[in-house]
């Protein structure tokens, strides 16, 4: 699937020059002082509202050694990995390619004394090579959390319901989560008569959603028409309840077949009481690209991305590759595709707005860390600057380098006419910046006041931001 290009009304925060093309390397970027602080606060709105379920924090290392990660990870994944060797064992190194298989490693090798049931989040990168226009990045920002040691309808609908309340948390607005079983479709590849080669290619097809090849993968080997039309249909029946009514059809009695459409049928029933319904759409043919997953699995789509945005499911059976069976489930979110699907406030498109612009002549400069030094401590964020040219011009100095900060006063050390323990205080720069460049001082506000005064003013002001908040 191919990504949707940024919104024309707003940078991606990618540069976009031929010279920084070619000077990072392909599938990475560098996101600029404004997208990185979008980018930042959707992390930290997804973090913030997966603690409130319960999930505390893992930070995984970025690299890991290839024998001790590859049970978790399937060949195809450890074909398109970044590997090195490390330098002081000369065994094989790769960057990590999948949050989930190493929270499996570490869960099954490392927290062997935790109790259960495990709920763990994390925010991270993961990188694989990718084809230089396969429409997403090398390096994957990701957002996600697991639950580790339950396997009932509950703990599938938890993720599920916890992963819309964090889309929602952000402000996504139109998205669906396409819900779906990967025992479904698997039983029925596994009872048409496929072979193991038909039954791998076949399960690929039917994850990219590419019914023509499909088509031919059927029509290369001998099954029945009946497994054929079955394994046709199932890729098409996406909906509502209906779905499943003509999924019970085709299985017919089977229980290997019966077995997952049932629990499918709980998560929704369970997500639809929640008052999740109008963001769900049941999908038989949904079959996630590792092959880890064995149960209840989901993709999550919005308008006008080209892509899923994140999505997760049950693998009960990828920590017991790595020594210690455990039930789990889980999700990860797309933080790129998130960015550029999110819609912002269009005054948090400018760089991060300052408190105080502290400024002052050079020969003022301790004076001038003694000030910025007080007002950092009551959590003000405070840039400093020193000026240069006539005491005349120093106050009309200051305010431009205010305006052109987004701060939201300047003070001034050292103005004519202030004392030794006395500052100048201009405020009212961002109604001054509303009303055009009028050059006349005298429209915003100037006062002379101590240097206690005005800790304690910006003392209150950051009490009063935290208490709107």
């Amino acid at each position: 699937m191919v990504s949707a290009p940024p919104k024309p009304h707003r940078s991606s925060g990618k540069v976009p020059s031929s010279r920084e093309r070619s000077l990072v390397p392909v599938g990475m970027a560098t996101i600029l002082p404004h997208a990185a602080k979008q980018v930042r606060r959707l992390e930290e709105q997804l973090l913030a509202q997966v603690n409130k379920w319960g999930y505390d924090e893992i930070i995984l290392p970025t690299f890991e050694y290839l024998d001790v990660l590859a049970p978790g990870l399937e060949s195809e994944l450890i074909e398109h990995c970044y590997q090195f060797v490390d330098r002081t064992t000369g065994r094989t190194l790769l960057l990590r390619p999948d949050a989930t298989a190493q929270i499996a490693r570490t869960v099954a090798m490392g927290l062997t004394g935790a109790t259960l049931p495990l709920r763990l989040s994390y925010r991270t990168s993961v990188f694989r090579y990718e084809q230089e226009h396969a429409g997403r990045g090398r390096e994957i920002f990701q957002v996600g959390a697991e639950l580790i040691g339950l396997d009932d309808v509950t703990s599938d609908s938890e993720v599920i319901g916890l992963m819309i309340e964090c889309l929602r948390t952000i402000g996504l607005q139109s998205f669906k989560v396409s819900l779906g079983h990967v025992g479904f479709i698997k039983g029925l590849l596994m009872q048409s008569g496929l072979s193991a080669q038909g039954q791998k290619l076949a399960e690929q097809a039917a994850a990219r959603k590419d019914l023509p090849r499909l088509e031919e993968i059927l029509a290369s080997e001998r099954i029945s028409r009946g497994a054929a039309r079955a394994i046709r249909e199932a890729p098409e029946l996406y909906g509502q309840e209906e779905v499943l009514a003509r999924g019970r059809i085709l299985a017919a009695g089977n229980l290997a077949l019966a077995a997952p459409l049932e629990r499918l049928a709980q998560v929704y029933q369970l997500l639809c009481a929640a008052g999740h319904r109008d963001s769900l759409l049941l999908d038989l043919g949904e079959f996630r690209g590792f092959d880890y997953y064995d149960g209840v699995v989901f993709d999550v789509f919005a308008e006008g991305m080209g892509a899923e945005l994140g999505g997760g499911g049950r693998y009960d059976h990828l920590i017991g590759r790595f020594g210690r069976p455990l039930p789990s489930t889980g999700f990860g979110l797309d933080v790129d595709r998130l960015f550029r699907t999110v819609e912002f406030p269009e005054e948090e498109s400018v760089l991060a707005r300052v408190d105080y612009l502290v400024a002052a002549p050079r020969r003022a400069s301790r004076r001038l860390t003694a000030v910025v030094t007080e007002l950092r401590r009551t959590r003000s964020r405070v840039v400093q600057q020193t000026m240069k040219g006539s005491d005349a011009a120093l106050v009309s100095a200051a305010v431009a380098a205010g305006l052109a900060q987004q701060a939201a006063a300047v003070v001034v050390v050292g103005a004519p006419g202030t004392g030794h323990d006395e500052v100048l205080l201009v405020e009212s720069l961002a109604a001054h910046r509303r009303g055009g460049r009028t050059g006349h001082l005298n429209r915003l506000s100037k006062k002379k006041m101590g240097l206690a005064d005005l800790v304690a003013s910006a003392r209150r002001s950051r009490r009063q931001v935290k208490e709107r908040s």
